[in-house]
C-alpha cells in the first residue's frame, strides 16, 4: 500500500511541477468481482474429479497521458499487476485475492508507450497493450492448446515489450510491430539474437461498411515456445471482419497456426490448429463464441485439443457522470477442452459466473 501511495504521489507532483511541464491527463478504476467456479472432468468417461468454487477478487488501475505537444505523447498505466501470492507464480489479469489467509498486491506499471503521432503515420515504443481481448491472434499464438478464455490477457497482461510503425497506405492502415516475447540466457551461446522476436503485421481497411484486418504473427527467431517446446519458430496468420448491423456489431475471426522445427531438447516439433470466433455486440451486451482445434504429431505422437468456450456479458452502468461512473457487469464464462491421445480421451469443463461492481474515473 505504502507503494501505491508513493507511485500515485510521484504523478501527481509531475503533473503539477511546473506551468511548463507537459499536460498529465488521469484516469482509472477499481474492480470488486464475485465468482463462481465449477469445474468436471472425465478421463475415459469415468469421472476424475469436480470442484465448486466461490471467489472474491479485487482490482485497480490507474492511467497517465502526457501530451507533449506536435503529436508527442506518453501514456502509461499503474495496476495491481503481480501474481496473487507468493504461492502462485502466475498473473490473473490483475485481479488478486486471497490465497492461504495472504495478500500480496502491489501497484506496478503494467504497461508504459511512449511516441508520436503524425498526419499519415504514427510509431510508438515501450510495453505495448495488445487488444488481445478483441483479437486472438496471440492467444492462437502463444497458447495453441487451449487458446480461448483470454490467457494473454490473463497470463501476460495483454502486453509485450515492442516497437510499433504505423502509416496510411491506400484506403487502409498498416502496422508492423516488432515485439519479444521472451528472453534467454546469453549462456545459451547464440549470438546477439538469441531471444525470441516476432513481428505482428496488420492491414485495416474499410470495404463499405465492412472493416477486414488480415494479420500475420511471425516468429523470428527461436524461441521458448507454447507446449513446453523450446527454441521453435511458429507462425501465426488470420483475420478480423466486423460487420455492423444496425445498432448491433458482428466480428468474425479466423486464425491458423503452425510450427514444423526441431527444438532445444532434439524433439521434431510438428503441430497445427485453428481458431474460430463469431462475437456480437450490442449496447451494453457483448458475447463470443470460440472453437479451437490443435493436432501435435511431434516425434512421431498425435494428440487432439478441442475446445469450445463462450463468454457472455451485460455491462449496465448504474451512474454515469462527466466525472466518472459506477457500473455492474454479470459475466458468464463456459469453457469445454477435449483432449485425445491414443485411446486416451479426457474431457475437461469450467463454468465461471461473475458479478464485477467497477467505479471508473
Amino acid at each position: 500500500m505504502k507503494k501505491m501511495l508513493s507511485l500515485a504521489a510521484m504523478f501527481a507532483v509531475i503533473a503539477y511541477a511546473s506551468p511548463a511541464s507537459a499536460e498529465i491527463k488521469f484516469s482509472g478504476d477499481a474492480s470488486l468481482r464475485l465468482r463462481g467456479q465449477f469445474t468436471d472432468s472425465e478421463v475415459n468417461g469415468v469421472e476424475d474429479g469436480n470442484s465448486e468454487d466461490l471467489n472474491f477478487a479485487y482490482r485497480i488501475r490507474l492511467k497517465a497521458a502526457a501530451d507533449l505537444g506536435e503529436g508527442y505523447f506518453f501514456k502509461a498505466m499503474l495496476a495491481s499487476d503481480n501474481k496473487t501470492s507468493n504461492t502462485n507464480p502466475f498473473r490473473a489479469g490483475g485481479w488478486v485475492s486471497l490465497d492461504n489467509n495472504l495478500e500480496d498486491v502491489n501497484l506496478d506499471i503494467s504497461n508504459f508507450y511512449f511516441g508520436r503521432m503524425m498526419e499519415d503515420s504514427h510509431y510508438m515504443m515501450g510495453r505495448l497493450p495488445l487488444n488481445s481481448m478483441n483479437n486472438p491472434i496471440f492467444d492462437l499464438a502463444m497458447y495453441p492448446q487451449a487458446p480461448v478464455d483470454i490467457p494473454v490477457a490473463t497470463f501476460y497482461m495483454d502486453r509485450l515489450l515492442g516497437i510499433n510503425y504505423g502509416a496510411k497506405i491506400g484506403s487502409g492502415e498498416l502496422n508492423a510491430t516488432l515485439v519479444l516475447l521472451n528472453e534467454d540466457s546469453p549462456a545459451e551461446d547464440n549470438g546477439m539474437l538469441n531471444d525470441g522476436y516476432a513481428a505482428h503485421l496488420s492491414y485495416k481497411v474499410n470495404l463499405g461498411d465492412v472493416t477486414i484486418e488480415p494479420q500475420a504473427l511471425l516468429t523470428l527467431t527461436d524461441g521458448d515456445g507454447p507446449l513446453g517446446y523450446m527454441d521453435i519458430t511458429p507462425q501465426t496468420f488470420g483475420m478480423n471482419v466486423t460487420i455492423p448491423a444496425g445498432d448491433a456489431k458482428i466480428g468474425l475471426s479466423g486464425f491458423y497456426t503452425v510450427c514444423k522445427d526441431d527444438d532445444a531438447n532434439g524433439d521434431d516439433v510438428d503441430y497445427n490448429g485453428y481458431l474460430l470466433r463469431l462475437k456480437g455486440q450490442y449496447e451494453g451486451l457483448t458475447a463470443w463464441v470460440d472453437y479451437n482445434h490443435t493436432n501435435d504429431k511431434t516425434d512421431g505422437g498425435d494428440v487432439d485439443y478441442d475446445n469450445l468456450f463462450v463468454w457472455a456479458q451485460y455491462n449496465y452502468k448504474v451512474y454515469e457522470s462527466a466525472m466518472g461512473s459506477f457500473s455492474l457487469t454479470p459475466t458468464v464464462r463456459y469453457w469445454a477442452l477435449g483432449s485425445e491421445v491414443g485411446s486416451s480421451e479426457t474431457d475437461y469443463s469450467r463454468l465461471r459466473t461473475e458479478l464485477i461492481a467497477t467505479v471508473s474515473f
